[in-house]
């Protein structure tokens, strides 16, 4: 079972709980504005690796991981982009006894079947917005089957994370974020929101790319619109970080 990947990197924080060995697999159907991962946007830039070659990078690292708390996490780009070849890397993990994340924007929710959902001990999904309009702007594409793919893993009891990352004039409309609120504590199974400020260190990747970065312009949230926004999923009765 081969795939395309842009990298591999231990990680610690917003890639699932514990120290987190995370698999960049390469391909998004999606062109977020904020994206700080240009270099995985297209398959042809990426590098072919078998999921035994991944599975014996993971093996270097599994006891430092497993005794960090932490496990492996499948990235991207889009990792529903290559469905075989992360529903292989989530099956050998789980079944090998690490934690399994997938982080996904839930586009593509379609293409992961119950199976390799049950191989997936948290799913991290990234909601860029709740408005139509909003998320189009932000993302080029539909939140529709986003949504969708959340109220799924509700039914599933699938643990989630849902992040949201907060860019001033972009994605903090109280009403987008309310109605993202709303959305989210009506599913039952999100144990937490991280709502991730909009930053912009990913400029130099851009550069080196040749792409210029939609947002060079827009500057960080400061606190006051953070503790708003926080506030919001936390009113809902939601954790937050």
């Amino acid at each position: 079972m081969n795939g395309v990947i842009s990298s591999w990197d231990l990680s610690i924080g917003v890639d699932g709980p514990g120290t987190r060995f995370v698999v960049f697999t390469c391909g998004c159907p999606l062109r977020c504005l904020y994206c700080q991962n240009p270099e995985t946007w297209r398959m042809r830039d990426g590098r072919q690796v078998s999921a035994d070659e991944v599975m014996a990078e993971i093996g270097k690292f599994r006891r430092f991981i497993s005794v960090a708390g932490g496990g492996v996490t499948i990235s991207g780009g889009e990792p529903l982009l290559q469905p075989r070849f992360t529903a292989e890397l989530l099956s050998r993990c789980h079944d090998s006894g690490l934690h399994t994340a997938l982080d996904t924007s839930g586009l593509l929710g379609v293409r992961a079947n119950d199976a390799m959902l049950a191989d997936t001990d948290l799913v991290l999904l990234d909601i860029k917005s709740f408005d139509p309009n909003t998320y189009r702007r932000v993302t080029g594409g539909p939140v529709e089957p986003t949504l969708r793919f959340a109220r799924r893993l509700a039914e599933l009891g699938r643990p989630t994370w849902v992040r949201f990352v907060l860019v001033p004039g972009l994605t903090d409309a109280v009403e987008n974020v309310a109605g993202l609120a709303r959305f989210v504590a009506g599913l039952g199974n999100v144990e937490r929101v991280d709502v991730l400020p909009f930053h912009r260190m990913a400029t130099g990747k851009y550069e080196r790319l040749g792409l210029r970065f939609p947002l060079a312009d827009v500057a960080p949230p400061d606190d006051t619109l953070l503790n708003r926004v926080r506030a919001q999923f936390r009113d809902q009765g939601l954790s937050t970080i």
